[in-house]
């Protein structure tokens, strides 16, 4: 999308608010997003976040899911509350598919894995209801898709091992050695 087809799709409001606790990423982002033609404002922490999303609503948003202080989610809630209009976007370097539909119930747009460039962003902050993304360059291995659901599982209950384990049939142990560990490639 070229600059001046953003500036057509964004519209009369371009502010977008932004939140993530790595600052040095916070910072290229706000940069990369100011040149594309929104008017950004940063936050570092949920508290700031909430703070600014209560006292001036943005119109966009790109909100980190894991911040030092809570979850990004709160962030996505409030604004969506204040207004439901805003397009928000959930970025995380956890992608797991539950913490994605978590985001969409919440009122997110779109849920993207970091790292994502400022690109990747503004698509998903402009793209509209009958826009399909293009089919993905690396599908997930068999591996991945197994730990996926998993993690859909672990969430769904809660995050309470036992009850996780007894669901899948699985032992506890071994149930907790699998969430111990990363997720694969």
């Amino acid at each position: 999308m070229s600059e001046e087809e953003i500036a057509e799709e964004l519209g009369e409001d371009r502010s977008l608010l932004l939140v993530d606790d790595d600052v040095p990423f916070l910072t290229r982002l706000a940069r990369a997003m100011e040149k594309r033609g929104f008017v950004t404002e940063t936050a570092e922490s949920v508290a700031h976040g909430k703070e600014l999303a209560e006292r001036m609503p943005a119109a966009y948003a790109v909100v980190d899911l894991r911040l030092e202080d809570g979850s990004g989610l709160e962030v996505v809630e409030l604004l969506r509350a204040k207004r439901p209009d805003a397009r928000i976007v959930v970025l995380t370097g956890y992608g797991a598919i539950a913490t994605a539909v978590a985001a969409v119930k919440m009122g997110a747009v779109d849920y993207l894995s970091k790292p994502a460039d400022a690109h990747d962003i503004t698509n998903a902050l402009l793209a509209r209801g009958g826009d399909l993304p293009p089919p993905p360059e690396n599908p997930m291995s068999a591996d991945r898709v197994r730990w996926e659901h998993i993690q859909r599982v672990y969430e769904l209950c809660d995050r309470n091992v036992s009850e996780t384990a007894r669901r899948l049939n699985m032992h506890r142990r071994t149930l907790q050695r699998i969430l111990a560990k990363r997720s694969p490639r």
